[in-house]
């Protein structure tokens, strides 16, 4: 195993436990790191730049060149041959989730919630995942504090909470529940359970006053909770319209959990952009999806693995290992209809807990299961991804570059990884993922130091937060 160099400090700007390298670069001047002799995957194309360059000036990607970059004063990194290729994206994350929607209400408290959050945050870093679409739960904070250098962590874009009907998917509340009552996860914004079109309004707008940078609804019934079977169908066309009107007046849009052919035409006639996981409908809505530019997020490992096998699941009930089942059973013929009629399609996890570690065999398991085409599923989690995410318009925090793909005047999000993934997709595997950069820094370095010395950080020291301790 690898003595990986990932730095798990409580500032994004510990970046590499290593002496500054003493280049000659003003100290006024925005930092260049020069990568080369690397393979580059753009995130577009199907074939490699082979032995190409790249140069990152500050937090952006400057030049990309088949040819030798001239950058006297650039930190050096020698990639040996690995493929760079952009940072991957998650398009569906829960950050705050372990264990099923309920541990850290029953067992733990939302202090200890932020604390396993921060970690995930970290882990998803060390994998190589430089951006994550958070698909519900209350991280808005969080979102905030990482894109304030306080915690390291991904980009992210959080929906906030949930929007869920009384016995939506996201009703976490306790059978003996009367109206009115407030869960301890509502109360803290896991969910809301919003009724009726005001009601679904004011959550809307409270969320994006927050900082959501997109809505999350709840518009079927679910695996992974108490009160609302997979059949049905929830919210009504007035209630989803008046949230998807929300969302286009802060230039957003809504995305929605739905299995089910009437879940998902109600949520598209709403003017819903993206459908999570589908995997019960029909060909008929799929060519729908396609034909009106809806977008489609899948998740491979729990719809084909993990609900191949239900039983193995500890922390569901009986009722919800049965819907399990039944989701496995429309989810491998789903997703072939949508490569076969070329769905715009991104992936997400939906992945927390044990699995919280191997966010990147949702992309393998739907290249291996469905799709046989390594450039479409490593665009599900680059440049499909990252168009998708242009549709927060204004609400995206992240303005002054591109990402997915690695083009002049991109984001500096980039990662080495040992192998061809467009002939190998299991390249993008963690332990073959040697070096991480977001945003300009370095998250972490398995590659020789003499291969990428120590740089020089592009932040405050920890001295200028806390002081000589």
């Amino acid at each position: 195993m690898k003595n990986s160099r990932f730095v798990a400090g409580a500032v994004a700007s510990f970046l590499l436990t290593m002496v500054p390298h003493l280049g000659t670069a003003q100290e006024d001047a925005p930092r260049q790191v020069l990568f080369t002799n690397v393979n580059i995957f753009n995130g577009v194309d199907g074939e490699l730049m082979e032995n190409g360059s790249v140069l990152v000036e500050g937090n952006l990607i400057k030049t990309v060149s088949a040819d030798a970059i001239d950058a006297p004063d650039a930190y050096m990194v020698d990639g040996e041959g690995r493929t760079l290729m952009p940072g991957l994206i998650d398009m569906h994350s829960h950050m705050c989730i372990r264990n099923g929607m309920l541990e850290f209400r029953d067992n733990y408290d939302q202090m200890a919630n932020g604390a396993y959050t921060a970690l995930v945050l970290q882990d998803y870093l060390d994998q190589g995942f430089t951006t994550a679409r958070d698909a519900g739960c209350n991280i808005l904070g969080i979102a905030k504090a990482v894109n304030n250098d306080i915690i390291p962590g991904p980009r992210l874009y959080p929906s906030g909470a949930f929007l869920s009907q009384t016995g939506g998917h996201a009703d976490t509340g306790s059978f003996n529940d009367v109206p009115g009552d407030v869960d301890d996860l509502e109360a803290h914004m896991f969910g809301f359970i919003a009724d009726g079109v005001p009601e679904v309004i004011r959550a809307a707008r409270h969320n994006l006053r927050a900082g959501a940078t997109q809505i999350k609804v709840m518009a079927g019934g679910g695996v992974a909770s108490e009160f609302d079977p997979l059949h049905t169908t929830q919210y009504s066309p007035e209630e989803l319209k008046a949230i998807v009107e929300v969302a286009k007046d802060y230039g957003t849009y809504v995305l929605v959990h739905a299995y089910h052919d009437r879940s998902v035409n109600r949520a598209i006639d709403a003017g819903v952009r993206v459908i999570d996981h589908n995997f019960l409908v029909s060909e008929e809505t799929i060519i729908r999806m396609k034909e009106e530019g809806v977008a489609l997020s899948v998740q491979a490992v729990m719809s084909l693995q993990a609900f191949g096998n239900p039983e193995a699941i500890t922390f569901f009930s009986a009722d919800q290992k049965n819907k399990a089942a039944q989701v496995n059973s429309g989810a491998q013929q789903m997703m072939e209809w949508a490569v076969k009629h070329d769905v715009l399609m991104v992936t997400g996890g939906d992945m927390f807990g044990p699995d919280v570690v191997r966010q990147a065999d949702n992309i393998i398991w739907f290249n291996d299961k469905v799709a046989n085409d390594p450039l479409l599923s490593l665009k599900t989690a680059t440049s499909n991804a990252a168009e998708v995410l242009t549709w927060s318009g204004g609400m995206n925090p992240y303005k002054e570059g591109t990402l997915g793909t690695i083009v002049e005047g991109g984001y500096a999000d980039i990662i080495l990884v040992d192998g061809n993934p467009l002939e190998d997709i299991n390249a993008i595997k963690r332990d073959t993922v040697d070096f991480v950069m977001k945003d300009g820094d370095v998250y972490k370095n398995w590659l020789p130091e003499e291969k990428a010395p120590a740089f020089k950080p592009a932040k405050p020291s920890r001295d200028a937060y806390f002081g000589n301790l």
